[in-house]
Order: C-alpha cells, then structure tokens, then sequence
C-alpha cells in the first residue's frame, strides 16, 4: 500500500487546511487510516483515525471540536479537516494506514504504511 499525503501549508491562528491522504495498491487490506504529527524535537503523536468499514472515528484530546476526520471509501482518501488552528498544531503531518485494528489506534507501532508528510505551520 503506498500513501500520498498532500493539503499542508502556512495559515494564521484560527485558520483551516484540509489534508488529503490518498491509498493505492493493495487497499483491500486497509481496516483503518490515521494522522500523526511531528514537531521538531518531539515524538510522533497520534492526532485522529477512522476506522475504514464503519467510519468509527478517534482524535486526541487537543484536537476535538477543531479537526475532523472523514474518508471516501469509493477514492480510497481520507481527510483531516482541520480548524481553529493553533501554532501549537505546527508540525509534519503523516498518514498511515493500518491493517489489524484489534491492536489499537493511537500508537505508531500499530500501523503499517505511512505517507510521506505534509508540513502544516500555523503562525501567531
């Protein structure tokens, strides 16, 4: 499975982006699709996932009521909108799929295939 992430950008505080993940290859064995982002000197930290099949979703606590995840099951994409951005959201964010939801969502162990980051600033 190959992931394409593409929607980041520059936007001021309050603003909005949506990022785009698109999955090609073998899909058939995606069960469920997440964001993770990066800040320099930080970890890798879960933001959202949806579950593929029912469109069950998950977001971190910082990012509730502000972002929403969502998927095209037909174009096999899935999006982060994301509003009210906050410098604090300034980070690479990544795509990932995964293939067993029985191990859980939010730690980047348990997926499989990641994108290749797309940057999102927010500034002050």
């Amino acid at each position: 499975v190959q992931l394409q992430a593409s929607g980041g950008g520059l936007v001021q505080t309050g603003g909005s982006l949506r990022l785009s993940c698109a999955a090609s290859g073998r899909t058939a064995s995606v069960v469920r699709m997440g964001w993770f982002r990066q800040a320099p000197g930080q970890d890798r930290e879960f933001v959202s996932a949806i579950k593929w099949t029912n469109g069950n979703v998950y977001y971190t606590d910082s990012v509730k009521g502000r972002f929403t995840i969502s998927r095209d099951y037909a174009e096999n994409t899935a999006y982060l909108q994301m509003g009210n951005l906050k410098p604090e959201d300034t980070a690479v964010y990544y795509c990932a799929a995964d293939r067993d939801y029985s191990l859980g969502y939010s730690s980047v162990q348990y997926y499989d295939y990641w994108g290749q980051g797309t940057q999102v600033t927010v500034s002050s």
